[in-house]
């Protein structure tokens, strides 16, 4: 399971929303400084992971892109509770990570490293807390669901199978 989750996301080099940037995936854990982004597999106590649908049908794991001043864990901590309605109740462990490397001018966001970035994804316990937050400037969560890893894997395959095998390797590592 390792080889082919890992092969499948090396085999990632590019995203559409990004078409300038490409990607290398490594399980190397990147200096703090370098993530500009990152997702999260967040596994209940009964060892569930948390997925979200948003209103444009977009299946994902929480997480998102790093705000001006935020540390990884406070980008995780306000992602899962912004986008699923979860808090971590554990440290986040380093799972891998794209290098992004940019072809634009300037960063995505000031704030951001460029033109090397890091996209990076952690594996977090999590408890759940409340809805979705839904800030008017992230995504808009209609679905937030616990599944078991090997069911949440196939739910996001259908719209970002990165995420998927992303759930994949961590399962395969013995994460979940």
């Amino acid at each position: 399971m390792i080889p082919e989750a890992l092969a499948r996301l090396s085999a990632e080099t590019s995203v559409r929303y990004a078409p300038h940037v490409s990607l290398a995936f490594t399980t190397d854990e990147p200096p703090d400084d370098d993530v500009a982004r990152a997702h999260v597999v967040a596994v209940t106590s009964a060892g569930d992971v948390v997925v979200c649908r948003s209103v444009e049908e977009w299946r994902f794991l929480p997480g998102g892109t790093r705000e001006p001043g935020e540390t990884v864990a406070d980008l995780i901590r306000r992602e899962l509770r912004e986008e699923a309605g979860y808090a971590p109740t554990g440290e986040p462990v380093f799972l891998g990570r794209y290098a992004a490397s940019s072809a634009a001018a300037a960063p995505y966001r000031q704030h951001l490293p460029h033109p090397v970035s890091s996209w990076a994804y952690y594996v977090v316990p999590v408890e759940p807390v409340g809805a979705p937050l839904n800030p008017a400037d992230g995504e808009h969560v209609v679905e937030v669901l616990a599944l078991p890893p090997a069911e949440a894997a196939a739910w996001l395959d259908a719209h970002d199978p990165v995420h998927a095998d992303v759930v994949r390797l961590a399962l395969a590592r013995g994460l979940l």
